[in-house]
């Protein structure tokens, strides 16, 4: 393909608006537009990506940094906007908002008889904590909700010191929505002091930590009062026990105990269904130096940067549109840059572009049979006869 044929539009300085240093490239490269339109150059690279989803080793063979969770695959970068939880040790990754993690389970407690209590002005667990002088994980937190699909009131159960995943329980139950004081006490739940006991019409759904967890502190369903030493399976029960918390940097991994750490990221891949748009930015951000983009073979949009430099006393064009056709009907893709430019600027925009190989027919070389060839991320170019063009390449 020549130059002009896909109007490349290269920049010499970084976009303002870049927040990373491969962001930027991809707009002065001309694969991103400045408002984050992908352009005809970047839309060969998605091209070429979407070829090699079919194959069972995409994305690993790009050589990208990637980490893998159950049903997903991330990059890391401090840019990404994905909250991610890692653990250094096995390679776990996953979501903050789904990720799993080892839960610590008190000893285990004869049951004791329940026993209601009043609790005046406390509404929350950290005011019922400190008033009753117990730790907060000595607390059954309540959490209700409505199921949009049905409008079936969802009551939700975790232990006082742990944040419930909404994300976790829209996996269990579908979406939902927050239930009005008046869904709360139209199943028998009383706002700030609320329960499952008793409740009726409700979809209970509890933590995994609850049932192990003796003898906690719930609702009475009464303003002011609180029950002690409620225990799952005798004074309630549920039709679903999942794991519904978040965890947190720091949690022991669900996969071999080491502490958690917090990690940014972008999501590459979901259940088998990849954003390539996503993997262009990761193959930026990955491959490239100071001059421009560095990109692979596989993801690159041409195999060539075939580079036509003008001559003073030599016409180097009839050798340059030789050769390009020789190198397209070798099966190699071209990027043919023929224009009326400064060597130069074909120079910089050349490693700007960061196809894996460029070739250079000048007036010098050709005098002597031959072509400049340099390969993006070597450091010395190459002379090599114009005949022994395509063998020298060695595109894999």
């Amino acid at each position: 393909m020549r130059y002009a044929e896909i109007s490349i539009q290269t920049h010499r300085e970084n976009p303002a608006s870049a927040r990373s240093q491969g962001a930027a490239l991809l707009v002065r490269a001309g694969y991103v537009s400045h408002n984050g339109e992908t352009l005809p150059l970047g839309q060969l690279v998605l091209q070429r990506l979407q070829k090699l989803a079919a194959q069972t080793s995409f994305p690993v063979s790009l050589a990208l940094p990637l980490l893998s969770g159950k049903n997903e695959i991330y990059y890391p970068t401090a840019t990404g906007s994905a909250d991610l939880l890692l653990c250094p040790a096995c390679g776990f990754a996953a979501r903050l908002e789904l990720a799993p993690a080892k839960k610590a389970v008190f000893s285990a407690e004869t049951p004791a008889a329940l026993e209601k209590v009043l609790t005046p002005e406390c509404p929350t667990i950290e005011s019922l904590a400190a008033f009753l002088g117990l730790p907060p994980e000595k607390t059954a937190k309540a959490l209700m909700f409505v199921r949009k699909a049905d409008e079936r009131f969802v009551f939700v159960v975790v232990r006082g010191d742990m944040q419930l995943s909404e994300a976790k329980l829209e996996n269990c139950v579908g979406a939902t929505r927050l239930a009005t004081e008046a869904e709360i006490r139209a199943v028998g739940a009383v706002p700030g002091y609320a329960s499952p006991l008793g409740v009726k019409n409700a979809l209970i759904v509890v933590d995994d930590l609850i049932p192990p967890s003796s003898n906690l502190v719930a609702g009475a369903n009464e303003a002011g009062y609180h029950l002690l030493n409620v225990n799952y399976g005798r004074d309630y029960s549920a039709e679903v026990v999942a794991d519904l918390t978040l965890a947190a940097p720091g949690a022991a991994c669900a996969e071999c105990g080491a502490a958690l750490e917090a990690q940014k990221g972008w999501v590459l891949a979901s259940h088998g269904v990849f954003d390539f748009e996503r993997i262009l930015s990761a193959l930026a951000e990955t491959f490239h130096d100071e001059k421009g983009l560095t990109l692979p073979a596989l993801a690159a949009p041409f195999d060539v940067y075939l580079m036509q430099v003008p001559g003073k006393t030599l016409d180097t064009r009839p050798a340059a549109e030789g050769l390009y056709e020789k190198l397209t009907a070798s099966g190699l893709s071209v990027l043919f840059d023929d224009r009326d430019e400064r060597a130069g600027v074909k120079f910089n925009d050349a490693d700007l572009v960061g196809c894996p190989v460029r070739v250079t027919v000048g007036e010098r070389g050709l005098q002597a049979g031959m072509v400049e060839l340099k390969v993006r991320t070597a450091s010395e170019n190459q002379s090599v006869p114009l005949a022994d063009v395509i063998s020298k390449i060695g595109i894999s």
